[in-house]
């Protein structure tokens, strides 16, 4: 939902020589600039240490919902798979930025007892621990899709419904769309920002 579209927007830019795309899977989007790798062990990027060199900024949007895949399932791919990537682009790419999506509600203190928030606390200390040369952490509310998608269970479907009528106006700061989302995080990881994390209504600030 967020990465195809920052693929979209970095490929459309002017300073932009090459996007690196890595995926388990053809995204279907030919383009000259466009060199898409398929890496199948997301826990193990040694195979692939070649194509993370020389690298500027990196976008980092896996993630799975809550309730879609068990507990030690969710922990392993925003934890593990996080620390994962991050540690081997550091060691290849020592200079580069990385823009992390978090969200909203992620307990930096990893005391919280919900496990969103706090798996997602851990992946960003382990992101700040890293000391990147620029890092970006957005903490968005609910993602309002601009595109057409299966949604993963009824109460995205009910959110999905009410959001543009009624819930944005009578609580603005409850979500952003998927466009705002992956715009501001461009428009920070190419342009740099004054802070580390940025909440739902900061994100909205930064979209065009």
């Amino acid at each position: 939902m967020i990465g195809q579209l920052i693929l979209e927007y970095c490929l459309q830019r002017e300073d932009v020589n090459k996007v690196t795309s890595i995926t388990r899977k053809k995204t279907g989007i030919t383009h000259p600039k466009l060199f898409e790798v398929i890496h199948e062990n997301y826990l193990n990027f040694s195979t692939i240490r070649e194509t993370l060199q020389q690298q500027d900024i990196c976008f980092f949007c896996i993630g799975v919902y809550t309730g879609q895949v068990p507990r030690d399932e969710f922990r392993k791919i925003t934890v593990d798979v996080t620390e994962a990537f991050a540690k081997e682009l550091k060691q290849q790419s020592p200079e580069t930025g990385f823009c992390f999506l978090s969200g909203q509600g992620a307990d930096s203190s990893e005391k919280s007892k919900v496990m969103f928030a706090l798996d997602k606390g851990v992946a960003e200390n382990i992101l700040i621990g890293l000391n990147f040369r620029h890092l970006a952490i957005f903490r968005p509310g609910y993602i309002y899709p601009v595109t057409p998608r299966k949604e993963p269970n009824t109460l995205y479907r009910i959110f999905r419904v009410l959001y543009k009528p009624f819930l944005s106006k009578i609580y603005p700061n409850i979500g952003l769309t998927s466009a705002q989302l992956a715009s501001a995080m461009v428009n920070i990881g190419f342009n740099g920002g004054d802070k580390i994390i940025y909440e739902n209504s900061k994100i909205k600030s930064l979209a065009d």
